[in-house]
């Protein structure tokens, strides 16, 4: 029996698929967020990880990590 990709064909399950992969991609960027500023040494304030891990939109998140990389403070980022 050959195993391949299966294709959705109705629209409803297309919308439901992409919107879950979509959140899968936003929890990924999210937690990477959270391990970049773990590892520089920055306390994340309960309120900013609620707000970086309930953040949907992949830009935002990208400009947050983006900031990251250089911040001495989370600050820096949340300006």
């Amino acid at each position: 029996m050959a195993i391949g990709a299966y294709e959705v064909k109705s629209d409803f399950l297309r919308r439901w698929r992409d919107r879950g992969l979509a959140e899968g991609e936003a929890k990924g960027e999210a937690r990477t967020l959270l391990r970049v500023l773990a590892a520089r040494g920055i306390s994340v304030p309960e309120d900013i990880r609620v707000r970086i891990t309930e953040c949907t939109d992949l830009d935002q998140l990208d400009a947050w990590t983006d900031r990251a990389a250089t911040a001495t403070s989370i600050d820096d980022i949340f300006e």
